[in-house]
């Protein structure tokens, strides 16, 4: 294998992790500025490093996509955690995450990070786990996912629809002028670092 930039492998996992989802090569190669052709190297190079090491972290692929996740051999640290949450009442980052959803959804976790200025991997998934928001396919983006409140949500605060959310076309309205990614979805936030250890499972 070609010697490959330690800089770049950098690059390459800070991207990884603040995207979250299944990202194309094509993309990674984009956002990271090396030619497709050495992108399968600086990939490979990174994925050798979590399995030549004691990382926690593993490389998942899906043809032309790849995703960073958590080695099952620490699912039962992660198990942990999750039933720890679900013993709790929601935290403000999550009432952040959720709020963000309910009055700008459907939107990509992208925007989310965006407007929270950390990474918000690990409270999207404790608010998919416990139904209250839901992920579907962009029409607009193949491979990309949007996020919006579920029904199930709306019966049990009492509402219809959306629209009938406290002052709905206020916030909404408000919240727009951070939507950076309505245009440019396909951008990940640049955002910093959730303060959860489960947030490196994407």
């Amino acid at each position: 294998m070609p010697s490959v930039n330690p800089k770049k492998i950098a690059e390459l996992e800070a991207l990884l992790f603040t995207y979250g989802e299944p990202i194309q090569l094509k993309k990674v190669a984009e956002l990271l500025d090396v030619p497709p052709d050495e992108c399968g190297a600086l990939v490979g190079a990174y994925e050798e490093s979590l399995y030549g090491g004691d990382s926690g972290l593993m490389l998942q692929r899906d043809r032309d996509r790849i995703q960073l996740s958590t080695k099952p051999d620490y699912s039962a640290v992660l198990q942990k955690i999750i039933r720890e949450e679900f013993k709790e009442e929601l935290t403000p980052a999550a009432l952040e995450a959720l709020s963000l959803i309910s009055y700008l959804g459907p939107i990509p976790r992208a925007t989310v990070d965006y407007i929270r200025g950390v990474n918000s991997s690990f409270t999207i998934r404790n608010l998919l786990m416990r139904g209250l928001v839901e992920r579907n396919q962009d029409p607009e983006r193949k491979h990309a996912y949007e996020y919006k409140i579920t029904m199930d949500f709306l019966k049990h605060i009492g509402i219809a629809r959306v629209s009938d959310l406290p002052e709905y076309e206020k916030f909404n309205a408000l919240l727009s002028k951070y939507d950076v990614f309505s245009e440019t979805a396909n951008s990940p936030a640049d955002a910093g670092a959730e303060k959860n250890p489960a947030e490196t499972n994407g």
